[in-house]
């Protein structure tokens, strides 16, 4: 029998990582499921059989990519801005290596929440160590979170900022040196 038919027979051409791996070596922004299946050397029907439509399909990616760019280690009142800002250049390594991923997770779609809520978990976390509390720490999230991927997303799809190239480390050491801890004075 094989695993993922659960009958006995030929066993199975297709699997999670086979799929995102021939997703991953073209453009996403003008992948066709008809096109993934050729890559794949499958009938378009087999590839239904493991991947709805092209939402689910880049559910399975953005499950990839939160694995790729989490950091191992846990955040904590040390290291807080150092995780976030490995995370952050994970980030961008990783988006701005898929022509089309960083411009797709920037533009407003149902976010997969299985890998965006582990994201997200993680995030938090990290304000959380930095001793924010749970409301500010959801509240940075929201910041950092939009901030990153709008900035890759721009970068990605070559908006033009203007006549000097935005550099992303200054852009994170100054989205991470403002992100407040604590709840803001009033003025």
């Amino acid at each position: 029998m094989t695993a993922a038919a659960g009958r006995p027979g030929r066993p199975a051409r297709l699997s999670r990582e086979l799929i995102v791996a021939a997703a991953l070596r073209g453009d996403l922004a003008s992948l066709t499921m008809r096109e993934l299946a050729a890559r794949l050397n499958v009938s378009h029907s087999a590839l239904y059989r493991w991947v709805a439509d092209r939402d689910e399909l880049f559910d399975l990616i953005s499950e990839v990519m939160v694995e790729r760019i989490l950091p191992t280690s846990e955040p904590t009142p040390a290291d807080w801005r150092d995780w976030l800002a490995r995370l952050a250049w994970a980030m961008h390594d990783e988006f701005l290596a898929v022509p089309g991923y960083a411009a797709h997770v920037a533009a407003p779609h149902r976010h997969n929440p299985r890998s965006f809520g582990l994201l997200r978990d993680q995030v938090i976390a990290a304000f959380r160590a930095a001793g924010a509390s749970p409301e500010m720490a959801a509240q940075s999230w929201y910041v950092f979170g939009l901030g990153v991927v709008q900035w890759l997303g721009a970068q990605q799809a070559g908006h033009d900022l203007g006549p000097v190239t935005p550099r992303f480390d200054l852009f994170i050491d100054t989205l991470l040196r403002g992100l407040p801890t604590r709840e803001p004075v009033e003025h």
